[in-house]
């Protein structure tokens, strides 16, 4: 089913219509029941006749069984049960010889699964950890005595509390059941031997040892048991082995593991690490400060989708580049990389329906979705070189083809410098005057220099010399002292001859309540009249606001004016605690008569 599914948004803030679209709408199906995400997706010509299939590591929700889907244009080619949820799907070449056909990986549980032709080709699984060796004990003694439940039960526990983690057989079963079926479980299992095996949670591919783009590669595998494993695409045993202080949950590698490889795990503890070939454990840290999203590798910088719904870059040795704000929170990452044109970009599918593109910090394109996206796969698809496969959380399939003459254009007025920026100025040419002046300058440039010091000293100096006689004298119109703790400013209105000034006082300490103030107004009695000058304080709540209010009338015809003086002191002290001068406005009543 086709149907124009989406809109398109250039990158400089207009939108545009179908003919403006840099995509062409291929297919929509919103019934099409694929729920997946952005690792269980990998485009692939598995039969080597020139046509890519997509390749699907289907979660099947709602109680359904996972399943491994192929389609080849918008329908289903082929689909086969999976034992455990998928973790990732990855297509490699394992050998020279013709035909050069890619293999299929598809991580799920403790085991990947190999396909060629889309047949079984080989099963790879995890080795098994030791078991606990307190639950090893445990069994040991009930081989040779009868069992006692109880005692395994409160030691179990606390081998599960306190230790590494059981073995699947004890935890999912043997805790669960009831006393009396205890017993009759522990006979029936206790001549087995006890196995604790991990799981796969993310798989990337490395290139062998050459960079081309249908070199063989090995397959690199992420565990639950912290770890990293390098497989041989040949043997498929375990080439190198290297181990993180978490959970890594996405890989991204750069290199050729015969020759020099970069490997970057983002982890469940919120944490980047980056390890070389020639190291077993981290070389280098990100600490992030949400947990990863999406990790994606861009030329040489990390791009980092966090939970914070932002955009971080980083190098490869942990340095932050820069930081983009999403208007959503970010549901699935990968990288577009369009080689007619060498660019690679970032696309992010965000949880209000929008899919965005960006090349380092700047906005590329916006897509338009009915439905928020939670997979991207960008590549050749069918025989169409750059095509956009989108799955959405309803399982809704989305395909959309890039127009050949699409270019994308940094746009968005958001991010980046303006483009004033880049236009070159209009120098004008350096006259006789410039060029004396430059000449004084390189020949008393030490001395130039001393004096400009001298001044600046001066400048401190007096401005220190103002500021103590400010303090001393209360000159200031905040304390400065923590024992009194008081704020003054004061408010002028009216036209004259008769202002109304307005004093607010406020007591700016956290608890502490101040009582036994008095307010001071000193003025030139020749000029002006006060009917009240002076005041006395009522308590001062601390945080609270008390505006005292007194009328001036203007003595004089000339429309002078003058300073008034406004002193706070405290009962018996003659040193006022703080002050303000108020600039009193000219008469402008008095003038216009």
């Amino acid at each position: 089913m086709a149907a124009a599914s989406s809109s398109d948004y250039n990158g400089c803030g207009a939108e545009s219509n179908e003919a403006n679209s840099k995509w062409l709408d291929a297919h929509y199906d919103p019934m099409a029941n694929i729920h997946t995400f952005s690792a269980c997706l990998a485009l692939a010509d598995l039969h080597g006749d020139g046509e890519y299939k997509l390749v699907v590591g289907d979660l099947g929700p709602g109680g359904q069984q996972p399943r491994l889907k192929v389609l080849k244009g918008p329908l289903v080619m082929t689909e086969s049960p999976l034992p455990a949820l998928p973790a990732a799907a990855a297509t490699f070449l394992m050998e020279q010889h013709e035909p050069r056909t890619p293999a299929l990986a598809l991580a799920s549980g403790p085991c990947v699964y190999v396909y060629k032709n889309l047949r079984p080709y080989f099963k790879f699984s995890l080795p098994q950890l030791p078991p606990n060796p307190l639950e090893q004990d445990l069994w040991n003694q009930a081989k040779e005595q009868p069992p006692d439940c109880a005692r395994m039960i409160e030691e179990g526990s606390e081998a599960g509390a306190c230790c590494v983690s059981l073995c699947v057989l004890c935890v999912s079963r043997f805790l669960q059941l009831e006393l009396s079926e205890m017993e009759a479980f522990v006979n029936q299992h206790k001549s087995n031997s006890i196995k604790r095996q991990t799981v796969i949670t993310t798989m990337t591919t490395l290139k062998k040892n050459l960079a081309d783009e249908d070199a063989v590669s090995c397959l690199v595998l992420g565990t639950e048991n912290k770890e990293l494993l390098v497989l041989d695409p040949e043997a498929f045993t375990i080439l190198a082995k290297m181990s993180l202080p978490s959970v890594p949950v996405f890989l991204e590698v750069s290199g050729q593991f015969d020759v020099e490889f970069r490997l970057a795990a983002a982890c469940r503890n919120g944490n980047i690490y980056i390890l070389r070939r020639d190291s077993k454990h981290p070389k280098y840290c990100i600490e992030l400060s949400a947990q990863p999203v999406g990790l994606i590798r861009v030329h040489k910088v990390l791009v980092v989708g966090s939970t914070q719904d932002s955009l971080h870059g980083f190098t490869h040795k942990g340095k932050k580049l820069w930081t983009v704000q999403m208007p959503a929170a970010i549901l699935t990452m990968n990288l577009l990389e369009q080689h007619s044109r060498g660019l690679q970009a970032v696309m992010t599918g965000l949880a209000n329906g929008e899919v965005r593109i960006y090349r380092d910090k700047a906005l590329l394109n916006v897509i338009h979705t009915p439905d928020a996206v939670t997979s991207l796969c960008f590549g050749r698809y069918g025989r169409e070189d750059n095509t956009l496969i989108m799955t959405t959380r309803g399982g809704g399939l989305i395909i959309k083809i890039l127009k050949r003459t699409a270019v994308f254009v940094e746009g968005g007025s958001e991010v980046g410098p303006p483009p004033a920026q880049a236009m070159k100025l209009n120098v004008p040419r350096k006259t006789r005057l410039y060029v004396d002046q430059t000449l004084r300058e390189r020949e008393a440039g030490t001395a130039m220099h001393r004096a400009f010091q001298t001044d600046l000293y001066l400048l401190r100096l007096r401005a220190a010399r103002a500021y103590l006689q400010a303090l001393e004298s209360s000159l200031s119109p905040v304390s400065a002292t923590a024992r009194e703790p008081l704020k003054l400013h004061a408010v002028v209105q009216g036209l004259g001859p008769t202002f109304k000034l307005t004093l607010h006082l406020q007591n700016t300490s956290t608890a502490r309540p101040v009582l036994g103030l008095l307010v001071c107004c000193l003025y030139n009695e020749a000029l002006y009249s006060l009917p009240r000058a002076f005041f006395k304080v009522p308590l001062l709540v601390p945080g609270l606001n008390y505006p005292l209010e007194t009328f001036v009338e203007s003595l004089s015809n000339k429309g002078i004016s003058d300073i008034i003086k406004v002193l706070v002191l405290r009962e018996g002290q003659s040193a006022p605690l703080l002050s303000a001068h108020v600039n009193m406005p000219g008469s402008e009543g008095l003038a216009a008569a």
